[in-house]
């Protein structure tokens, strides 16, 4: 049996910058979400704008930005909730788990480095079945099934 490697979700750091703007996804991945460099560009904490990265065996293998900006109010009406967007996986590291894994440690990631929120919450493209089951599985619950929004409180 496969032993799963370890995995930890950090705040970006410029030492990461080549290896995430490296991303690659398939075709049908990327109408979904943007690619790690096309938010790189904007300074950590700007606007309240928090670029996260999902290391493995301290190599990076995914990425994602929470909110804590009025684009929150799409979403919620909870003003201590955080919005949660632009979620990847590499495409060469897809498949290994690493999607789960890091979405298991979201809670408790964003209770320590972020004590304030109380809710994650993200919108997901009806047709984007697998993120759909992911953020399903990790505990998110589907609040509006029109518009595919979940919540994690």
């Amino acid at each position: 049996m496969k032993k799963m490697k370890t995995v930890e979700l950090v705040h970006f750091s410029i030492k990461y910058e080549t290896e995430l703007h490296s991303f690659e996804l398939q075709e049908e991945q990327e109408q979904f979400t943007a690619l790690p460099k096309k938010i790189t560009e904007i300074a950590d904490g700007h606007d309240g704008q928090y670029r996260i990265v999902i290391l493995s065996e301290n190599e990076p293998v995914g990425f994602f930005q929470l909110h804590s900006t009025d684009r929150v109010k799409d979403y919620s009406d909870n003003p201590r909730a955080m919005l949660l967007t632009a979620f990847s996986i590499n495409h060469v590291h897809q498949g290994k788990g690493y999607a789960e894994q890091g979405m298991s440690l979201l809670s408790e990631f964003v209770q320590k480095e972020f004590p304030d929120c109380n809710e994650i919450v993200l919108a997901v493209n009806h047709k984007n079945i697998p993120a759909q089951k992911l953020y399903m599985k990790v505990g998110f619950q589907d609040i509006n099934v029109n518009t595919n929004m979940y919540t994690f409180a």
